[in-house]
């Protein structure tokens, strides 16, 4: 916590001390951009917000699925980028489908320098990884979170629906590593 002093300067009173807390420091760079912004000139004109349109493909069957056996894909596309897996954990998931909801879907890039993780994961902590390159290690069962490494982002985390026994890829959540957007090559 800061403190600041405050008082006349002219020594006609004891200066005090005040606590710079959190909340007066975003209220003040509130103040602050909001006069910025205020000043002719500096406006930017808003642009709207887009939404992908992933297309929607079908990866697998959930009664061919077993326990702790990762099913691998391509999605969004068919580039190298895009190898995925898919994977029944045996336990409850964060954005996982099924009766269990312990289905879930990751793209295996890691995030930190893109190194590949197929053939990494540990079902016994049901993580992906470490990552060849640093050592990076993700937790599956909520939502692909960095557990170590040199890693700051989530494992991008492929959206899955299920429609009766069949599985469809629909999204993504996070960016790919290496991309600038996950339709990069879709028409």
């Amino acid at each position: 916590m800061t403190q600041i002093r405050t008082g006349n300067g002219h020594g006609d009173s004891e200066p005090t001390w005040t606590c710079l807390t959190r909340r007066r420091l975003l209220q003040g760079g509130i103040a602050a951009t909001t006069v910025l912004l205020a000043i002719p000139g500096l406006k930017q004109k808003a642009v709207a917000a887009q939404l992908a349109s992933y297309p929607r493909q079908k990866i697998g069957q959930l009664s061919q699925l077993r326990v702790d056996q990762p099913l691998i894909f391509s999605y969004p596309d068919a580039a190298p980028s895009a190898l995925s897996m898919a994977i029944k954990l045996g336990e409850r998931a964060g954005g996982g489908i099924g009766p269990q909801q312990d289905v879930v879907a990751f793209n295996s890039l890691c995030t930190h320098m893109g190194g590949p993780m197929i053939g990494s994961y540990q079902k016994q902590d049901k993580a992906l990884g470490p990552c060849p390159f640093h050592q990076t290690t993700f937790d599956l069962t909520r939502h692909g979170m960095v557990i170590s490494g040199h890693a700051t982002e989530s494992l991008p985390q492929v959206l899955l629906e299920l429609e009766g026994d069949d599985i469809y890829a629909v999204g993504v959540l996070g960016l790919i590593f290496g991309r600038h957007d996950n339709l990069v090559g879709q028409a």
